[in-house]
């Protein structure tokens, strides 16, 4: 797993069903659940945690594929980002799949999981601002047996935190049957973390349009007034076309609602006008939500 960190782990558990993970947790309380080990292997070898041991969530077949529960698909928290990339599951839930495509090079989506990206929380997490537009919610698994279900944002949002020997053992997404779009930009050319991402979900049933942006701050940040504003908008009974000074609105209404201006200063003088790099983030973001939504609409 390692060549820097050889005795980070004193010792290795592999539970074949979730309880049997939640079991283990319980015995050994200072022990760390990994799946792919994309991030918590880099944290080891980098030394900035070593674990007294480690529960590998690799056997556990319930949690590595998805089923059909009441107009929601309940995915397991092990499906790989190779795995949501596929076509089959770009049918079932579009901007997930784009998300888990770009989530980095080859290695780290054959490895890494839709639980981890979850749990490590990481701003640039890919996944992240796909499920809260899709208001997607948390199945978690704890001792004796018991599951409770939670927010994906509450928990981003150190809301509802995991529990001593909690798992997250499923997501229920809802499957709206409607167009939806993840775009993201990186620092560089090719796979790389996101300096700024948005997921644009429609909700024809409800008339709505769900939007969240990730990367610019600890967690997926959703501006709901532009939701409800651009929504107000479209034509739910026509083409759902808008024109393009409507879309360009919506990415600044985006863009200002996630990067606002500095407050002023409390004594009353100006405040101070953002830095040029924040500036461009700002731009970037406002250009992201409007590529999205023209996207989703088209």
């Amino acid at each position: 797993m390692t060549t820097h960190a050889p005795q980070a782990a004193q010792s290795v558990t592999l539970p074949a069903s979730l309880d049997e993970a939640v079991t283990a947790l319980t015995a050994m309380p200072a022990a760390v659940p990994v799946a792919g080990g994309t991030d918590l292997m880099a944290a080891v070898n980098s030394g900035l945690l070593r674990p007294t041991g480690l529960v590998g969530l690799g056997r556990i077949s319930e949690i590595r594929g998805w089923h059909y529960q009441d107009g929601h698909a309940l995915l397991g928290a092990g499906l790989t980002h190779a795995r949501m990339g596929r076509p089959d599951f770009a049918a079932l839930i579009p901007a997930l799949a784009a998300a888990a495509r770009a989530a980095g090079p080859p290695q780290i989506r054959n490895a890494g999981t839709l639980g981890g990206n979850i749990v490590t929380a990481a701003p640039t997490g890919d996944a992240l601002p796909v499920l809260a537009a899709l208001e997607a919610t948390l199945v978690v698994a704890g001792p004796d047996g018991s599951r409770r279900e939670t927010p994906v944002s509450h928990l981003l949002a150190g809301r509802d935190m995991l529990q001593p020997a909690e798992l997250v053992g499923f997501v229920r997404v809802p499957l709206l049957h409607a167009p939806q779009v993840f775009l993201k930009a990186t620092g560089r050319t090719g796979p790389g973390r996101a300096t700024a991402s948005v997921a644009v979900v429609l909700d024809p049933a409800r008339r709505g349009v769900r939007c969240a942006v990730g990367a610019v701050a600890p967690m997926p940040l959703r501006p709901m007034e532009a939701e409800q504003w651009i929504a107000s908008l479209i034509d739910w009974d026509g083409e759902r076309g808008l024109a393009q000074e409507a879309l360009t609105a919506f990415g600044e209404y985006v863009a200002a609602a996630c990067i606002p201006e500095a407050a002023p200063p409390p004594d009353g003088g100006e405040a101070q006008p953002l830095p040029p790099a924040v500036l461009h983030l700002r731009r970037t973001v406002a250009a992201l939500a409007r590529r999205a939504l023209g996207r989703a609409l088209s």
